[in-house]
């Protein structure tokens, strides 16, 4: 049996439109804010793989992820440094999310990549805890869908080295958000994509 509803979100979100949204977002936060000093370089030289996972649920998800995590691994990183894992239609509650992130981490480990790669992430919905879900600060997590980054350790030891106050970029994030505002945030149009809203009461992070 066909499944209708999978269909009608496959076609609000084709692929295309999913990259360049995300691509969006990095050019005008991740990059444009300088939220992260390192992606610049990643960005320019082409070496960010983008995929997007046509799966529905944690099950789908983890199927890509094996896949991804593999290829990473295989790759040369002058041609593939690292991968955005996007999800446009699984795990878009940011709880059930946070907790795939505990079956990211034990599948690095199982396929024996561990030190050679880690999963970060990023979520529309993403809410440190402790705080409200309008916090502006909590953007410095948030991308316009539920996203794995997967890098490699090597690239992220290089990166600090290259950038000995790496320490402060939380913090400097952080002032950064403050200054602009949430209002700031919402106009440059890096918001949320798919149907969960920031303001769907999401869970905060530990």
């Amino acid at each position: 049996m066909t499944d209708t509803n999978h269909e009608i979100r496959a076609a609000e979100f084709p692929p295309v439109t999913v990259i360049e949204d995300t691509v969006h977002w990095l050019e005008k936060a991740v990059i444009g804010l300088n939220l992260c000093p390192f992606a610049k370089g990643v960005h320019i030289k082409g070496q960010i793989h983008y995929t997007v996972s046509q799966a529905t649920d944690a099950e789908g998800v983890a199927a890509d992820l094996h896949r991804e995590l593999e290829a990473l691994a295989e790759a040369s990183p002058e041609k593939r440094d690292t991968t955005l894992l996007i999800l446009p239609h699984a795990l878009q509650e940011f709880l059930d999310f946070n907790d795939f992130l505990e079956v990211a981490d034990a599948m690095v480990e199982e396929l024996d990549l561990g030190g050679i790669l880690q999963v970060a992430s990023f979520h529309p919905q993403f809410q440190f805890e402790g705080t409200e879900a309008d916090d502006v600060t909590n953007c410095t997590n948030r991308s316009p869908y539920p996203t794995l980054h997967l890098l490699r350790e090597d690239s992220i030891d290089k990166a600090v080295e290259a950038f000995p106050e790496a320490e402060s970029i939380y913090e400097r994030n952080m002032e950064t958000l403050e200054k602009i505002g949430i209002e700031g945030w919402l106009d440059m149009g890096v918001g949320a994509r798919c149907p969960v809203a920031h303001a769907a009461k999401p869970g905060a992070a530990e």
